[in-house]
């Protein structure tokens, strides 16, 4: 199992792309300005978009996508994109970006019959099959329905899990302390002098994360995300003061995470 990571800044520069990991070439995970780094040729590939929230950083490389693809889909005949989200991020989506004010409504183009989007609702605890791989939905505590995910990449080789937009949250360290997790992907938005901000928010800081990670079992390789542009090296340096068992690195667009047999 490869994860490419597409995006892993907290907002968006030079160099720094919004959330975004692409598994296996056709799940996309959070659909972030990373999208965009994709050919059209890896574009069509995909053939579901796993959301965690509406919040734009997540979502707003969804319309872009179907608009970029749409033709080619249809000239192959190919079904429609599904996208897997809760409820309230579903509607978010046709209530505030696919209303044909801010975007066209791709879930009704080209045709009703045969759109090239389709919405899926998932909800906490759901596993879904897709693409050959066992995903399992993971809450989250944000400022907005928000959820995780915890792809299994068989047998020994462990779980892939990215935690989404979340505070402190004791319900994930309860499921995760029945899973073998090889890889954690938590972010950590706000360096510890905006401690208030984090908290207002629903994100980390590095003194949160200490805490959430103390209930992580084991030795786990924790990829952190969502650090915002120009603050990294101080969010890790701060990251780098508190021991513990864990191999804690930060996220790079562009990298790839092998887990298990690729």
């Amino acid at each position: 199992m490869m994860i490419r990571v597409l995006g892993c800044s907290g907002a968006i520069a030079a160099g720094c792309r919004t959330t975004s990991f692409l598994l296996d070439d056709t799940v996309l995970i959070d659909a972030g300005t990373g999208v965009g780094d994709l050919s059209l040729d890896e574009l069509a590939r995909i053939d579901h978009i796993l959301i965690s929230h509406s919040h734009l950083d997540h979502v707003l490389s969804i319309g872009l996508l179907a608009d970029s693809v749409l033709r080619r889909r249809a000239a192959e005949r190919r079904g429609p994109i599904v996208v897997h989200a809760l409820p309230e991020t579903l509607k978010a989506l046709r209530d505030h970006i696919f209303n044909g004010v801010i975007w066209p409504d791709f879930t009704r183009l080209p045709s009703e019959a045969a759109p090239v989007l389709r919405f899926e609702s998932i909800a906490v605890g759901d596993v879904l099959e897709l693409a050959g791989r066992r995903i399992e939905v993971l809450s989250a505590a944000h400022t907005v329905p928000a959820v995780g995910f915890a792809v299994d990449a068989g047998g020994d080789a462990g779980w892939w899990v990215y935690t989404g937009d979340t505070g402190p949250n004791p319900a994930l360290w309860q499921r995760l302390a029945t899973m073998m997790v090889a890889h954690l992907v938590i972010e950590t938005a706000f360096g510890d002098d905006e401690r208030q901000l984090a908290q207002i928010s629903r994100h980390l800081c590095p003194t949160s994360l200490r805490e959430e990670l103390s209930q992580l079992q084991g030795s786990v390789d924790v990829h952190i995300t969502h650090i915002k542009p120009g603050e990294l090296e101080a969010v890790m340096a701060e990251i780098a003061r508190f021991g513990g068992p864990h191999r804690i690195h930060a996220l790079q667009a562009g990298q790839e995470i092998p887990v298990g047999p690729v």
